[in-house]
């Protein structure tokens, strides 16, 4: 496939400073807006030799803007361009001045079939400074694996399945059925998740509408220790618990949720699963989140 990584996130908010005292000092990113010649308003974060992985600017709405997608090369770029014509996809190049916002080569824009906006790009453009933590985090889980993995909303959810696998190629992990009562008679809500390269999921499809255009967002760090910090951290500058320790069944990650500014969850897990040779793995159903831990039900509390 010619999508290799979860390039980078971007979000719209209105609390361009609280996402900025969120992501430095609770996250753990660094804060190279100025490097990235942001505007007023505007915010960029750093997590490894990518020249930004997060971006926040200004926006009437809480919600998450964009995914990007990243390819090896121009061909690549162009190959999921082909893809999206031939599906009859309307898809738009990338103009000078959001080519130099995003610091690649190129750059494509689309939507899927239930409206959430991604794009797709080569050539990201790189001085490969050293990641300086707000709070000494030593190391992002990135490279070929991507910045982490994104699980999106998707109330249309055949049509976007198929858009994602068969017109983008992403292969599917594993997937759940889910009810939320004990009623046998309530619909299943479908969540599955889907992979392009060796980390179990790049992105996660959600049968449901979301507020905030996102279910959570999972950044990956070197070691359980480093998750525990990240939670101390959480605790200090009193962020919402929405998922306590844990490690879920599917990609084996130990890890805890917690509520971003713009409403929607941040993962932060260490240890996760990786595949090799994706031929040899069996996609299977889960019936449970997690092995142990992973209680949610803390996100519903005041």
């Amino acid at each position: 496939m010619a999508i290799k990584s979860l390039g980078y996130i971007g979000v719209s908010s209105l609390q361009t400073e609280a996402w900025r005292e969120f992501a430095c000092n609770v996250m753990g990113l660094e804060d190279v807006s100025e490097r990235c010649d942001a505007q007023p308003d505007e915010a960029y974060f750093k997590m490894d030799d990518h020249p930004y992985r997060l971006f926040v600017t200004p926006g009437d709405v809480e919600t998450l803007q964009v995914c990007g997608w990243e390819t090896n090369s121009a061909e690549g770029l162009q190959e999921v361009a082909d893809a999206l014509a031939h599906a009859g996809v309307d898809f738009t190049w990338g103009d000078t001045a959001l080519i130099s916002r995003r610091r690649v080569q190129n750059v494509l824009s689309f939507k899927d079939p239930s409206g959430n906006q991604h794009e797709a790009f080569w050539g990201v453009v790189s001085d490969f400074r050293k990641f300086n933590s707000a709070t000494g985090v030593q190391h992002f889980v990135t490279g070929e694996q991507g910045m982490g993995h994104i699980v999106l909303p998707a109330p249309n959810f055949d049509e976007t399945v198929a858009f994602l696998s068969d017109v983008l190629g992403f292969g599917l992990s594993d997937l759940m059925k889910l009810r939320f009562t004990p009623d046998p008679d309530e619909p299943v809500t479908r969540l599955w998740f889907m992979h392009c390269n060796q980390r179990h999921h790049s992105l996660g499809l959600f049968e449901m509408p979301m507020p905030a255009g996102c279910v959570h967002m999972m950044l990956e760090v070197n070691d359980v220790d480093e998750v525990g910090r990240c939670n101390d951290r959480r605790i200090a500058a009193e962020v919402k618990l929405t998922g306590t320790l844990g490690r879920h069944a599917n990609d084996h990650m130990v890890s805890f949720y917690m509520r971003s500014p713009s409403g929607f969850d941040v993962e932060i897990g260490a240890e996760g699963r990786t595949v090799s040779n994706w031929s040899d793995y069996q996609v299977f159903e889960s019936t449970v989140a997690s092995f142990w831990g992973h209680d949610f039900s803390v996100g519903q509390e005041d």
